[in-house]
């Protein structure tokens, strides 16, 4: 395979680097307040495109069998706001007798209790073929449940949400009606269009990242909980493979690209402003933030990087339960006319 036939077919890998990269380069260019404007061009602008394609992809029975699939909700939910958090407390015990700062640790241990992320969990089910409607459900429930049970403004996280999600999720199915025979013959490049959006994300996720001065830690430090972040997200992107993938789980494997997602992911938009509200007047509420702001991008490299290996796992499990289901042709044995032959 030659190198341009290579990139061609791994455009999103090489994507990735490019970003970060430029990025890294020029971080101010893609900060909050700076020429791209991504407090408005990510935060509404994106973020309603991903919904609006969705909106447009996504049959209408789809949508509405993801709303009836209690199970995946409940396992998703369960796994995010109570097992998830419940889990880091008790490792926390253990890495408080090291010498960590325990204001990392805390840290980490509200990244715990955090909700899933509106954008990015959808974005990368999107991109491996996975229940992207089940996907958006738990993403919006998700975020939507804790925000309004936390300390942070409830009608700015419900018209956010309202106008982010549901409004061009509702508009997309709308236009589907009246183009859906164009859809069906042309098949746009859905997926290719989310990873596009995905790639602005990652590029202004790191440029916040790269700018903010609140990562201003020792390198041991900023070593060991990149360490553990990257620990934790493979450590429950794996169990939550185990748990949706066993027998007589009532998952399909497009469920359990879902699953795997939304309840690893965590959301930096609802978790900084809860995080300043909480732990207001203290004087490490930068340290406290650090364990985030470096989840929230680690979480969205390391998916991104898995999407080829996901989905190779996602149609080779498709395509086994697809051949297990196929009745077996009963074999028939050839006799002869004349009975002594058959002897």
């Amino acid at each position: 395979m030659g190198l341009l036939e290579r990139l061609r077919k791994e455009w999103f890998i090489a994507g990735i680097v490019l970003v970060i990269a430029a990025a890294r380069l020029e971080p101010d260019v893609g900060v909050k307040g700076g020429p791209l404007k991504p407090e408005i061009t990510i935060t509404y602008i994106a973020v309603s495109a991903i919904f609006f394609n969705s909106g447009l992809s996504l049959k209408t029975e789809e949508l509405t069998s993801a709303l009836m699939h209690v199970k995946l909700h409940l396992f998703v939910q369960i796994f995010t706001l109570v097992f998830f958090p419940t889990a880091i407390w008790l490792f926390l015990q253990l890495l408080s007798i090291t010498p960590i700062n325990e204001w990392l640790l805390k840290g980490l241990q509200t990244v715990g209790c955090m909700p899933p992320p509106v954008s990015s969990a959808v974005i990368l089910t999107k991109a491996v073929g996975g229940n992207e409607a089940a996907a958006i459900f738990n993403s919006a429930f998700g975020s939507f449940l804790l925000g309004s049970s936390s300390s942070v403004p409830f009608t700015s996280i419900f018209s956010q949400l309202f106008m982010t999600v549901v409004v061009p999720l509702i508009i997309g199915q709308i236009v589907r009606r009246y183009i859906k025979d164009w859809l069906e013959r042309r098949k746009p490049p859905f997926g290719t269009i989310s990873s596009c959006v995905l790639l602005m994300i990652i590029y202004t996720t790191f440029c916040d990242t790269f700018a903010n001065p609140n990562i201003d830690l020792d390198k041991f430090s900023l070593i060991i909980i990149v360490f553990i972040i990257f620990s934790v997200q493979m450590s429950f992107m794996f169990l939550t493979f185990l748990f949706s993938t066993r027998n007589n789980s009532g998952f399909t494997p497009a469920d359990t690209v879902a699953i795997i997602f939304c309840s690893t992911h965590k959301s930096l938009t609802l978790g900084i402003p809860m995080l300043k509200i909480v732990f207001a007047g203290y004087e490490h509420l930068s340290l406290i933030s650090v364990p985030l702001l470096i989840y929230h991008p680690a979480q969205i490299l390391l998916g991104s990087l898995l999407v080829p290996t996901i989905k190779s796992w996602m149609v080779s499990r498709q395509k086994a339960l697809k051949l297990t289901r196929q009745p077996k042709v009963p074999v028939k044995i050839q006799t002869s006319a004349n009975p002594k032959e058959n002897i």
